[in-house]
């Protein structure tokens, strides 16, 4: 009789079903496990025993056992957290780490990083996030390498453009009160203030920054000449503040000079001249029709505020640039309509030094750093890795995978790419475990148990009956 072969296949369910609580226990206990994969599995069938029946050969089970274990890859839900590095991945990829003090890369979904000590982002086991460092363009540079927070100063960028867009009252007085003497006369750079209010009829100040990046107010005052559509203009700076030459004399401070024609009945600007001045009141006229004064259409003048150091040109924007045969007004530009005088618009490029403040992550998975002087730097981009099967990945413990001859190589590109996710920032990825799922698992698993353990008890007693019958 196969009464003993009845045995092991029920021994063989047990066994089966105990492996697949093992599964569920497992999936049960990483529910709050960040990025982690709940694991599925499936049955099958023994190798069938042959015997002989009435009608011919047949054959018979000899129980069961674990078919396959796979890990269910769907998105978990994500968690909002108040921390910048907390990552999580909308859509497929993996988050790239090494080891430290090892080339071996390994692959994961949960995104709980922080910079440690040394500036490294790391997983709580301290494997370094790997990512494209940004140059100054914003592009990638190289291959993925460590993220290591490294740039905690901004350096200072000398200032090389500004924008004064202003209204010039077209019923403004001549301040100079008289047409013999123009604003670039009426400075006086040993006085205090080198230029007094009834000589000008208005002007506008901004803030600048020299290569080391201390700031520097430059003034533009404007006065009506002696004509009724022009205004002349003078660009200076503090005199003690200017080092184009040594000693104070007259001229410190004052750097350019010129006029803006308005063309008469629209108040627009249809053109203006500079001359350039040196401390000791050399006189450079630019010209538009020579290539070499200009930059980008504009006059430039130049400025100088360190000892020793080399003079920085500075590109000035009313508004208007020459385009090789005419000068042509912007959108917004300085105007002269019959209204107080003002300032509409001013700007300059340029920033001193700056501390970093705090970092942020975008979507495509670049950090920014926030500097004290208002500077937004991109620093890193953190790179995500894809499989061709990532089932056949190998779990690492500690929510890593590595990569196998089943899994293929990684192929790895910015998020948002080549059918990778995006980056959300401030979020964790929650383990995808369904609990009702697994509970209706683990009573289905249960009963098969008791069922496999019942027909044991039956085999047993079968056998007992077997044995009574020689008493």
């Amino acid at each position: 009789m196969a009464l003993s072969s009845s045995l092991f296949s029920g021994i063989s369910g047990l066994g089966t079903l105990g492996s697949a609580m093992q599964i569920i226990g497992d999936n049960i206990a990483n529910v709050n496990t960040v990025g982690f994969k709940s694991s599925t599995y499936s049955f099958q069938d023994l190798l069938s025993q042959n015997m002989a029946t009435r009608s011919g050969g047949a054959q018979v089970g000899r129980g069961a056992a674990i078919g396959d274990i796979t890990s269910s890859f769907e998105q978990g839900s994500f968690e909002s957290t108040n921390s910048p590095t907390d990552l999580a991945i909308g859509g497929n990829g993996f988050f790239t780490v090494k080891e430290t003090d090892s080339d071996r890369l390994f692959y994961t979904r949960a995104g709980n990083f922080s910079f440690n000590k040394e500036g490294y982002l790391v997983n709580p086991e301290g494997y370094i996030v790997q990512g494209w460092a940004i140059d100054n363009n914003g592009e990638d540079e190289g291959t993925i390498t460590d993220t290591l927070l490294s740039s905690f100063t901004s350096s200072p960028d000398a200032t090389g453009d500004i924008e004064v867009i202003t209204n010039v009252d077209s019923d403004g007085l001549d301040g100079s009160a008289g047409a013999d003497t123009s604003l670039a006369t009426a400075w006086d750079g040993t006085a205090d203030p080198p230029l007094a209010t009834t000589a000008y009829e208005y002007h506008s100040t901004l803030k600048i920054y020299d290569s080391l990046g201390s700031s520097h107010d430059i003034s533009v005052y404007f006065d009506k000449a002696d004509t009724a559509s022009t205004y002349e203009y003078i660009v200076t700076c503090n005199p003690d503040e200017d080092k184009r030459a040594a000693g104070t004399v007259d001229g410190s401070g004052l750097m350019a000079r010129g006029t803006i024609t308005f063309t008469a009945g629209t108040g627009e600007i249809s053109a203006y001249s500079m001359d350039i001045l040196s401390e000791a009141g050399v006189v450079t006229a630019r010209d538009e029709a020579v290539p070499a004064d200009l930059t980008d259409g504009h006059f430039c003048f130049d400025a100088q505020f360190i000892d020793g150091g080399v003079a920085q040109s500075i590109e000035l924007d009313f508004g208007i640039r020459y385009d090789g045969a005419a000068w042509a007004p912007a959108s917004l530009a300085t105007s002269s309509f019959a209204s107080a005088s003002k300032t509409v618009y001013q700007a300059s490029d340029g920033y001193g030094a700056g501390d970093l403040q705090e970092f942020s992550v975008d979507v495509d998975g670049v950090i920014t750093g926030t500097y004290s002087n208002g500077e937004l730097i991109p620093l890193y981009r953190v790179a995500l890795a894809k499989f061709t099967n990532d089932q056949g990945l190998y779990k690492e413990g500690g929510n890593l995978y590595s990569e196998t001859r089943e899994s293929g190589q990684a192929i790895t590109n910015k998020p948002g790419t080549n059918g990778l996710g995006n980056i959300a920032p401030n979020s964790l990825e929650q383990s995808n475990v369904d609990i009702a799922t697994e509970f209706v698992k683990m009573i289905t698993t249960q009963r098969g148990f008791q069922a496999n353990s019942k027909m044991i008890t039956v085999t047993d007693q079968m056998l007992s009956e077997l044995i009574a019958m020689k008493r």
